[in-house]
């Protein structure tokens, strides 16, 4: 069930095991991907969750089954993204603000009854908050929700390694589940100006606090390896192992 299509008496009436909230951010991914590459994917993972609990019937895995709908709360699309600031139409919020407005809307769904949700996030910098915001949900006793982050990348086997930035892992995944919005013509450009990790670094320490500092395009990594083969295997890693999660959340004892 999705929050946004849903009526409020339909949410009322729902068994809900636990709610999805996708989390991204409105940032640059170089010069062939949009801006809004980390929600759309978040949203993609969640949707892909929410399709398989639903055909599963309850929820259920190996370990047993749970009863319940996995609600997909709306996207938050604008996060903790100030490292890309030098490119045009980046937007951020600051830490505080992030999780204030994530923490909230946590809160506002156990009001109705919906007091476990997952985190679905789709952008490395919201990575930090994310896991302070399920924290704090879950030790105030006065809403009694409880949360967990979960980030689709950190979630896909092997292929966690080539993460990098608009590169080959977000790339593959746009291609499968939104191929019209990547500039196929400017892929090229996409990996010239690139680079090749995440970063400047000396002795574990980096240097840059901005992606500008050592990409010039804002690209980490090689966009070209990324099929939509490899998108649709990703999506499928990530939104099972987000299904076990939610299993895991909504049948754990509090």
């Amino acid at each position: 069930m999705h929050l946004s299509d849903a009526t409020w008496t339909e949410v009322r009436d729902a068994d809900v095991a636990a709610a999805l909230l996708p989390v991204g951010s409105t940032e640059q991914h170089g010069p062939h991907a949009p801006l809004g590459t980390d929600s759309l994917t978040a949203q993609a993972v969640a949707d892909a969750a929410a399709a398989t609990w639903e055909a599963r019937g309850d929820g259920a895995d190996d370990a047993g089954a749970t009863a319940g709908d996995l609600l997909v709360a709306p996207p938050v699309h604008v996060g903790v993204a100030e490292e890309h600031r030098a490119f045009d139409g980046t937007l951020w919020v600051s830490p505080d603000t992030f999780r204030a407005y994530v923490r909230e809307t946590v809160e506002s769904l156990a009001v109705h009854g919906v007091d476990r949700t997952v985190l679905v996030n789709g952008h490395g910098g919201n990575v930090e908050a994310l896991a302070e915001v399920a924290r704090r949900v879950s030790r105030d006793d006065a809403t009694d929700a409880y949360a967990v982050s979960f980030t689709w990348f950190d979630a896909v086997g092997e292929h966690a390694g080539r993460m990098g930035h608009g590169g080959p892992l977000e790339t593959a995944a746009l291609r499968h589940v939104a191929p019209d919005l990547v500039r196929e013509d400017r892929v090229a450009e996409a990996r010239a100006g690139g680079a090749d990790r995440w970063g400047e670094w000396v002795r574990g320490v980096n240097l840059a606090h901005d992606s500008d500092e050592f990409s010039e395009n804002g690209v980490v990594g090689d966009p070209s390896e990324g099929t939509a083969a490899l998108g649709e295997e990703l999506v499928e890693r990530s939104s099972a192992a987000l299904v076990d999660v939610a299993a895991a959340v909504a049948a754990r004892d509090r």
